[in-house]
């Protein structure tokens, strides 16, 4: 009978885990910001998603005569210089921004996470001298500036747009991953590692790499924001996406000319630009807070 309700006992007490994971819910749903940033984050993914059953009207169908009408019942964001529905824009510029957030972000985490690791890992004169210097170099130049260098060599188009931004944010995540690594080499666990005979490669990648998780994933979150004024930029110039896909950057262009006659043409997807990037920045705060609130 004894043995039962210590049992019973027991099987009440939360693990440690839970408690863990309930402490950094509860840290993130008290950031109010964060919250409203997750959930404007969320229901824009959702609408890039279902983009084709959401809108209203074909993003590129020209009509000649609903040029330049203001928004109404029928056009709800208006329409644009050669009669497109402006909110079917803005809806597919969703799924070209967030596109290239995550698409970028992809490339730099493919080419910074390996070269952090190993270079945190073995440092050495290579590392020092030829891989910090290079990533130096590279943080010296402004974003936006490198990123149009590489595209206008790369050539105009979307795809050689996000390779152009996930090189350009490549060196932030070698030195962030490459400072972890070297604070986390000396550690006990590592050096059982070693004193046990486990291969580098292993205790890089079932170690160390777990532990340097959650700056990657703060640092991911708050570059994809990064990687989408980036590729709006582009479009803005010409170098990303190209007519008639939609995308926000290339719809603010042309809006450009009508600012004075038709000033919804631009200034719907400037807001959603300004939504978006300050939406996924506060989401990223606040998983950076709920992670460890340390850092805050």
């Amino acid at each position: 009978m004894a043995q039962t309700s210590s049992l019973e006992i027991n099987s009440k007490v939360p693990s440690p885990r839970v408690e863990m994971l309930k402490a950094m819910m509860s840290r993130f749903f008290q950031n109010k910001l964060a919250v409203f940033g997750g959930i404007f984050t969320f229901l824009l993914i959702f609408i890039a998603l279902f983009a084709p059953f959401i809108v209203p009207y074909d993003p590129t169908a020209q009509n000649y005569s609903m040029i330049l009408q203001g928004p109404s019942a029928e056009h709800w964001f208006g329409t644009d210089e050669i009669g497109r529905d402006v909110l079917s824009r803005v809806i597919y510029g969703a799924q070209v921004s967030l596109q290239a957030g995550l698409i970028s972000v992809g490339i730099a985490l493919a080419i910074g996470v390996p070269i952090g690791l190993i270079s945190g890992y073995y440092r050495g004169f290579w590392d020092e001298f030829i891989i910090m210097r290079i990533t130096d170099a590279m943080l010296s130049f402004p974003p936006l500036v490198l990123a149009l260098a590489l595209a206008a060599v790369l050539g105009a188009g979307l795809e050689n747009a996000m390779i152009a931004i996930g090189i350009v944010l490549t060196p932030n995540f070698i030195r962030l991953i490459r400072s972890e690594v070297i604070a986390h080499r000396e550690r006990e666990y590592v050096e059982a590692g070693k004193a046990s005979g486990l291969k580098d490669w292993r205790i890089i990648s079932k170690h160390i790499l777990p532990n340097t998780m959650a700056p990657i994933m703060v640092q991911a979150t708050l570059a994809i924001a990064s990687a989408i004024i980036s590729e709006a930029s582009l479009s803005y110039l010409g170098l990303g996406t190209q007519p008639p896909t939609a995308s926000w950057g290339a719809m603010l262009s042309a809006g450009q000319g009508y600012l004075a006659t038709a000033p919804w043409i631009a200034l719907f997807p400037g807001l959603f630009i300004f939504l978006t990037v300050i939406s996924i920045n506060l989401f990223g705060d606040g998983i950076r807070d709920m992670l460890d609130p340390k850092l805050k």
